[in-house]
This record gives C-alpha cells, sequence and structure tokens, in this order.
C-alpha cells in the first residue's frame, strides 16, 4: 500500500466518520496497545568464520570481524476500532512501528533488528506507520490493508526488534461452530528491517526466488482435545503449498497429560516456475508428556524431495512457520534431511516464583543431499558432497519471567543462548548466540 494511503488511513481512524453519537459507537470498544521491546542480539562465528555483513563484506580477511553485535529499542502501536453497529459493521485497525538504534557498528551488523545502508550504518531512527479497514457481516468479517497475517502458509515474522507486515485483502469466517476458516490475498510486504514496501515476496532460503503475490484458503477445526488444520496457497507463478496439521491433548492421570502434533508441508512448482523446479514434502511430528510443572517432548521431522523445503517469506527474514524442528537458528529442512529433537520445560510457580521458566533443547539433523536436484536456484548456493557424512547440531536454552504484579506487571524478559555446529559440508556457519529480550505491554 502506497505511503498516502498509509496515512489517510491512520487518520481515518482517529476522525469522526459523520456525526459525534456515530463516533461514539465506533470507539466505544477500542483497544490501544503499547509495547516496548528491547533487544540485544549477538553472534560469534565460531572456527575462523566472519561475519558476511556490512562493510565487513569489504576489508581484508585478517580485518574482518568474527561476530555481530547490535542493541535497539522498538516500539510497536496496535489500534482496534472495534466496529459500528448495524446489520453490516465497520472498523480500522492502525499500526505504528518504531525502532531506535542503542548500539551498532557496521563491521557488526547483519542482526535484521535495525535499517541499515549500502554501507551497514545503522539508521538512528526508523519507522513506517499502517492501516487497514474492516467490514464485518454477522460472523465474517473482510479486511483490506496493511495487516499481520499468522496462518501457517503465510505467518508473519516476529523473531526480531519489530513485525514483518504484509498488504493485501482477508477474510475470515466463523459462521460453522468450532470451524474458522481464512482466505487472503497479499501482493506487497515489509522486511523486518526496513520500511520499504516491497511488491514481492521472497522465500526463507533466500536464494533470489520471487513471488508476485501470495493466495490462500484453508481453516482450523477445533474439538474439545485438539484440533487439525488444511490450508492449500499459491506463491504466484513459483509453487502450490499444501499444509495440514493436527493437534491432541490426553488427560492420563492427576497432573500428568500427553500431547501429540504433526505438521507437513507439500510445495509443487506451477505458472511460469519462476524458482525452478521444485517437487519437495517436509512432515515432523511431537510427542510431549507433561507431569504437574515438568514436559518432556521429544520430535521427529524429515523432508521428503532434492529440494529443501521452504515457505512464503520477508526478504531478509523467513515467516514464522509450523513445524517442530524449526528452532532459533537452523530449520533443518535441508533436501532429504532427517532430524530429532528432545526437549524440556520447567514451570517455577510450584516452587514459589511464579512467572519463571525454563527451556533446554537438543536437535540433530543428518542425511543432507541435493545431488540429484535440477533446481538451480538450490543448488547454486550449496550442494552437498554425497562422499560426506554431513550432519549439525543445535542447542537452545531459554530463561523466562513474566513480573506479575506491581507497577512492571506484564514486563517479559528473555534470556536467548543457541550453540550450532556442523560439518564442513553443511551450508550454515557454526555460531554462538545470545539474545536478551525485553518487552513491556501497556494496555489503554
Amino acid at each position: 500500500m502506497k505511503a498516502s494511503v498509509k496515512y489517510l488511513l491512520v487518520i481515518g481512524t482517529f476522525v469522526p466518520f459523520s456525526p459525534a453519537s456515530f463516533a461514539e459507537v465506533i470507539f466505544k470498544e477500542d483497544k490501544l496497545t503499547v509495547t516496548n521491546k528491547n533487544f540485544y542480539f549477538y553472534r560469534d562465528f565460531r572456527n575462523g568464520e566472519y561475519n558476511p555483513s556490512g562493510a565487513n563484506q569489504y576489508v581484508p580477511v585478517e580485518e574482518k570481524e568474527g561476530y555481530r553485535s547490535e542493541w535497539a529499542h522498538g516500539l510497536i502501536l496496535n489500534y482496534d476500532s472495534g466496529f459500528t453497529d448495524g446489520a453490516v459493521q465497520f472498523g480500522v485497525n492502525a499500526y505504528g512501528l518504531f525502532g531506535f538504534e542503542l548500539y551498532s557498528d557496521p563491521f557488526k551488523t547483519g542482526t535484521s533488528n535495525l535499517e541499515i545502508d549500502n554501507q551497514g550504518n545503522a539508521k538512528g531512527a526508523f519507522g513506517e506507520v499502517g492501516a487497514n479497514l474492516k467490514v464485518k457481516y454477522k460472523d465474517t468479517v473482510l479486511t483490506y490493508g496493511n495487516q499481520f497475517p499468522n496462518v501457517p502458509v503465510l505467518w508473519i515474522n516476529t523473531a526480531r526488534l519489530l513485525p514483518s507486515t504484509a498488504t493485501g485483502l482477508s477474510l475470515q469466517d466463523q459462521s460453522f461452530k468450532n470451524l474458522t476458516l481464512n482466505a487472503g490475498y497479499f501482493y506487497s510486504m515489509n522486511p523486518v528491517d526496513s520500511t520499504e514496501d516491497l511488491n514481492f515476496f521472497t522465500t526463507d532460503y533466500s536464494v533470489g526466488i520471487k513471488g508476485d503475490s501470495v493466495k490462500y484458503f484453508g481453516g482450523t477445526y477445533k474439538f474439545p482435545q485438539g484440533s487439525t488444520n488444511a490450508y492449500v496457497s499459491e506463491l504466484e507463478d513459483v509453487w502450490i503449498q499444501t499444509y495440514v496439521g493436527a493437534d491432541y491433548l490426553q488427560k492420563v492421570a492427576a497432573q500428568q497429560s500427553l500431547k501429540v502434533n504433526f505438521n507437513t508441508y507439500n510445495n509443487q512448482d506451477t505458472g511460469k516456475k519462476n524458482g525452478g523446479d521444485i517437487s519437495t514434502t517436509i512432515a515432523s511430528a511431537m510427542l510431549g508428556y507433561s507431569l504437574n510443572n515438568h514436559k518432556l517432548s521429544i520430535a521427529y521431522q524429515q523432508v521428503f524431495g532434492d529440494e529443501p523445503a521452504d515457505w512464503a517469506g520477508f526478504a531478509t527474514q523467513g515467516p514464522g512457520i509450523a513445524i517442530a524442528n524449526a528452532v532459533q537458528f537452523a530449520t533443518f529442512s535441508e533436501a532429504n534431511e532427517k532430524s530429532a529433537q528432545i526437549r524440556y520445560d520447567l514451570d517455577f510457580s510450584p516452587y514459589g516464583v511464579p512467572g519463571f521458566s525454563f527451556m533446554g533443547r537438543y536437535l540433530y539433523g543428518w542425511d543432507m543431499d541435493n545431488q540429484d536436484s535440477t533446481n538451480t536456484f538450490y543448488t547454486k548456493r550449496h550442494v552437498y558432497d554425497p562422499t560426506v557424512d554431513n550432519k549439525h547440531w543445535e542447542r537452545d536454552l531459554q530463561l523466562g519471567y513474566t513480573v506479575q504484579s506491581g507497577t512492571a506487571k506484564g514486563l517479559n524478559v528473555l534470556l536467548r543462548q543457541a550453540t550450532h555446529r556442523a560439518t564442513k559440508g553443511y551450508r550454515y556457519n557454526d555460531i554462538d548466540e545470545l539474545r536478551v529480550i525485553l518487552e513491556y505491554p501497556l494496555n489503554f
């Protein structure tokens, strides 16, 4: 959406559309959320590797920095006007996304938390505003404008300072009991680290594949002990993607339960095949056992195909994705890759520290092989040597605390640490990573 239209929609959010009585109706259930987000990101490239971003790419190897490090503060404003009365109801949503540099260095950029120029210099401040118009009839809502889609086939990225956004049309219908249907058509997007409105979508694998639009249809059916999901989408002239997912929770005894989660995606090239020949499927399953405040989970994931599993993305960052082994650094989604995970979660509330939690997980991937692929987009980035026993692993640790009362109630603090190691034949570097994230939402 062009900036002038954005500004008009934002202004329209705060200006009565007709007489004062009408304005009181549209604003009587309005909501404003202001979230302060403070984010420190540090990634150390291990075993002689170096940061490939910013000014670091233009200096001799012996002068290159071996890590990324940036500190930033974000301000995320979300306004929901509610709806007017009447058979057909109208409303407006608006947002503002603003980022501020606290620390950056042109040789240490690349975290995707700050907007960066061609020389690797971070802007001291940047931001954007956006809005959408919504129309509601009974249990169906049609929305046009700037949005934050979060369906399994088009899921914004929220893993950095500011979220990505997409512009287009979406429809949600909840007319049927326990069933939610979603349809959408999006033709432009904004990455997490840029205010530029791009009239195309990229993919998570970052190999130059682009589609002019993403459209989808699907839904979720909920039942007492779980839910099922099914979607079909098209990245224009690149692929048709289908998704099926399900989760089921079974209580087995007092304070004990089992949860099963299953997800699968299939990509098949379509149209002009602007992404080359694509035929791949990824499937994952996770089983979790909960006992009081403890939870132990195991997962298995496998890619079936000579191209990696890939998803519609937002330039510098991919999307959220509903597979078990897409974690802090790696997604374990290379061609023909198999991977397994073990995870432990702990809630400290029974020990007198409500709001405090811990998570630890270990993942191992093996059998990556794309030697039979004819897709030049994916193979130009990396081809696995079939004579090498390619494998990699990742360990993630997370501590979280949410303030339960007082002036700072709702303040959430997250410490995330990741370690990744791989054989020389794997396409990603070895890294050690630390993220410190503070989020403080205020509701008005």
